[in-house]
């Protein structure tokens, strides 16, 4: 029997220091577009969900001193049709946002299960093609983390 999903996940923007910005397109939904999302499994550390979906989704093998938490989390409304995967009654989830720096833009070799194409955009374009509020805000405060230091 599969557990239910907890509903506490990382978004992790993944981004070059030029501010090109890595989207997957969802395979289930062509044209929702989004940074690497995903759901902590048992009691791993947010930083490690954060590396293992960064792994699952793009296949880029960053070490966990490359990811910046943002200290920054965000509660919204799990669509209706994705409820199912958490236990009955939860309508909720909380989503801790972190980053990762690459080089330049790279090869991504996607979670074809998950997502069926990618694609570098510069920062606004990919705020722009977002369809998640708390990813496209995110990526909007992008520039402003990174002058920060975060």
């Amino acid at each position: 029997m599969t557990l239910p999903k907890q509903p506490v996940s990382v978004l992790v923007v993944i981004h070059t220091p030029a501010l090109d910005v890595l989207l997957l397109e969802r395979a289930a939904h062509p044209g929702f577009w989004q940074s690497v999302t995903g759901s902590r499994e048992d009691d791993e550390a947010l930083i490690d969900t954060a590396r293992r979906e960064v792994l699952e989704e793009t296949g880029i093998d960053a070490p966990l001193t490359a990811f910046s938490n943002w200290s920054l989390s965000n509660r919204f409304e799990i669509f209706s049709e994705w409820r199912h995967r958490y236990a009955p009654g939860v309508t909720h989830n909380v989503e801790h946002v972190f980053s990762l720096c690459v080089a330049g833009p790279i090869e991504i070799t996607t979670a074809p299960a998950e997502h069926r194409d990618w694609q570098w955009l510069a920062w606004r374009d990919a705020a722009e093609r977002c369809f998640s509020w708390t990813n496209r805000d995110a990526i909007l405060i992008l520039p402003e983390q990174i002058r920060s230091g975060s």
